[in-house]
């Protein structure tokens, strides 16, 4: 049997080429060797890699372009470990910036040891609620999204991850209209790529493509800011990760449907404008 730092520094130079990361290289060993984080490979260097021949066939996914989170079927985030495939986009760290964001700033607008109603538009894999329910565990967590298949994998980690929450189908505010829901709070990560050139392969070719790409004639932003009175029954807040180059289009779209707001577009830990916060009175 190879060493784990044998068989790690053979997968750097068969991957380089590649353009295989040493981050997916340890992250694939120590899913495949059981240890809790990739830099786990680093204390167990000197055992044996007794799992090489899934390691062989898991590798060449990479090969292939396949995400490590993919292959695996697992994503961290926010210290929760995640099912992931192809059905959900890979949760990622501006998303992870997004709920850090409204956690700092919600006491500004609500006490948030209070019982609200927070909703989670276009819920993907379910992230954003599992992020949510240990930090706000009195709020009522609910999560839609338009993707049948999408709320399969939500499900997963709602359950996997003991969250209590509730989950629908539908575009948008569809789901909480016709259920005359009251939210108090709204957080959505909704599709917001408008370049497709700016788009990794890997992005391209694996992660589903109805979650990345805004659609301005069919826009979640649009019909979010359309339709709020019709969920609204108090004061209600927004938080939106969003494209870099979204802010004249956004401004747009809160002055044709919004009245009594205030809102601010917040920069990324990159210095890039990827939030907005709208709170209407």
């Amino acid at each position: 049997m190879p060493k784990i730092y044998e068989t790690y520094l053979a997968a750097m130079n068969n991957g380089k080429e590649h353009g295989v990361t040493s981050q997916e290289i340890r992250t694939l060993i120590a899913y495949e060797m059981g240890y809790p984080e990739p830099i786990d490979t680093l204390y167990h260097k000197d055992e044996e890699f007794t799992k090489i021949e899934q390691f062989q066939v898991d590798f060449a996914k990479l090969l292939q372009g396949m995400p490590v989170e993919y292959v695996i079927n697992q994503a961290s985030f926010l210290h929760t470990k995640l099912y992931v495939d192809p059905r959900v986009l890979i949760p990622r760290m501006e998303t992870e910036e997004l709920v850090a964001n409204l956690s700092e700033r919600i006491t500004d607008y609500y006490d948030p040891r209070n019982y609200l109603v927070c909703a989670d538009i276009g819920t993907g894999s379910g992230a954003i609620l599992c992020a949510l329910r240990p930090l706000f565990p009195n709020w009522v967590l609910l999560g839609s999204d338009l993707s049948e298949q999408a709320l399969e994998v939500a499900k997963k980690n709602v359950k996997d991850n003991g969250v209590r929450a509730t989950l629908m189908q539908g575009r948008s505010l569809e789901p909480y209209i016709a259920t005359k829901t009251n939210l108090d709070i709204i957080v959505s990560n909704p599709p917001y790529i408008v370049n497709k050139d700016e788009v990794q392969d890997s992005v391209k070719n694996y992660e589903p493509e109805e979650a990345l790409y805004l659609d301005k004639e069919h826009s979640v932003y649009e019909e979010i800011f359309r339709d709020h009175q019709k969920v609204k029954k108090g004061s209600l807040l927004m938080m939106f990760e969003i494209g870099y180059d979204l802010e004249e289009y956004l401004t747009d779209l809160m002055k044709r449907y919004l009245k009594d707001y205030d809102y601010e577009f917040i920069k990324d830990l990159n210095g890039l404008t990827r939030f907005l916060l709208v709170f209407c009175r």
